[in-house]
């Protein structure tokens, strides 16, 4: 079921509820990194052009709900919104007894997760965020996959509710990259655990042409397979489920080689060798040139890359390259290009290779339950509301 798109909706003199994604970074009482916010200004500006009187929620970080932390004011990012759209953003703090913005201005509502009920999605806090406007606009894919109040029953009990043109974007961005792929479509999933991306492994196992893992999920993958890995980050519990994988559709492409050091504290030590030679004291912090050389490779031939998870410990200098060299082949390839979560986005800046990118995804957790073929609450909510109204 389509979504009902914000621009399609009449605004003006209308109050306007956008639900955005301003959880960014704060350091020293400000803003660190306005990637965020300067994503979230097509719709406000879209809404105030159509002169409607705009409310803006969003969460920060993780509070205690019921009590008011100033760790996790949004008052930093209302200073930054202020300065962005050259015009004054209040903060309200008890915005839920009612909210005073006329047409053509702009209130920020303090962190949702300040309210008891908002991660419980609670039915009644639905109802009363709803009722302070007529048109509610989900603009947030990074919450998309919770079930949250402000994402989720407000949707179910506004007067209307709509979606918001980084939403949509998100979601072109992935049906073009995973739905309907131009092929070959090459799969690259690293970090830590495999654990908390089985479901994404094994689905992109069934659709993608050539998966390619790192960092711990590897080592599980090779420890599976028999490989010794000395004492590398990996979950050995999930051998049957890493077997299974390794028995998948998709060419999987394990490693050939590897960065091998003690410790990552004993980068001094790193020594490149082939998988197989890992002393019983060394753990695998990064691809070796082998097997970024042959990643590279297949990278190159593709029609389509979707990449979540660095390839090794790209923050020491010492096990960056695989990473570095996993960037530049994406970077420099002709197929369509999606990247997300954090510390993908994060090696993408550290190297500079952000920009070449087709599409960076804003939230890694919706974009990973997206890609496992999960219901993502905020968008069943708003394909519920346009059947509706349809």
């Amino acid at each position: 079921m389509p979504l009902r798109p914000l621009a399609s909706a009449e605004l003006a003199g209308r109050r306007v509820m956008i639900r955005s994604d301003l959880n960014v970074p704060l350091e020293n009482g400000r803003v660190a990194n306005g990637q965020r916010i300067q994503a979230a200004l097509p719709a406000i500006r879209h809404c105030l052009d159509q002169g409607a009187a705009v409310i803006l929620l969003s969460h920060l970080g993780r509070p205690r709900p019921g009590s008011f932390d100033p760790r996790y004011s949004l008052a930093p990012v209302a200073a930054e919104l202020s300065r962005a759209l050259r015009m004054p953003v209040p903060l309200s703090r008890n915005w839920l007894n009612g909210l005073d913005v006329s047409p053509g201005e702009v209130a920020l509502c303090e962190n949702v997760r300040f309210n008891p009920g908002e991660k419980e999605d609670s039915a009644e806090l639905g109802r009363r965020m709803a009722a302070l406007c007529d048109i509610y606009v989900m603009d947030a894919f990074a919450s998309a996959h919770r079930a949250h109040a402000s994402v989720h029953a407000v949707a179910l009990a506004a007067r209307a509710a709509c979606a918001g043109p980084l939403l949509l974007s998100e979601l072109a961005a992935l049906e073009a990259a995973f739905a309907n792929p131009a092929r070959p479509l090459v799969a690259i999933v690293g970090g830590a655990k495999v654990s908390g991306k089985l479901g994404l492994l094994a689905s992109l196992a069934a659709k993608a042409d050539v998966l390619i893992p790192g960092g711990g999920i590897a080592n599980t993958l090779l420890g599976a397979a028999g490989t010794p890995i000395g004492i590398s980050l990996a979950e050995p519990d999930l051998h049957a489920q890493a077997l299974d994988l390794l028995r998948a559709r998709a060419e999987l492409m394990l490693p050939i080689d590897a960065v091998l050091a003690p410790s990552p504290d004993q980068a001094e030590a790193a020594r490149i060798a082939a998988i197989g030679q890992v002393g019983g004291q060394e753990m695998i912090l990064d691809i070796g040139p082998g097997t970024a050389e042959r990643y590279a490779a297949a990278i190159a031939c593709s029609g389509t890359v979707i990449w979540n998870g660095p390839l090794g410990l790209f923050e020491i200098e010492a096990f960056a390259g695989g990473t570095r060299k996993i960037a530049e082949a994406v970077a420099a390839s002709a197929a369509y290009r999606l990247a997300g979560g954090g510390d993908t986005l994060r090696a993408l800046d550290d190297f500079g290779l952000a920009p070449a990118l087709d599409h960076l995804c804003t939230g890694g957790g919706a974009m990973l339950a997206w890609l496992e073929g999960g219901q993502l609450p905020a968008i069943a909510a708003l394909e519920s509301r346009a059947e509706g109204e349809s």
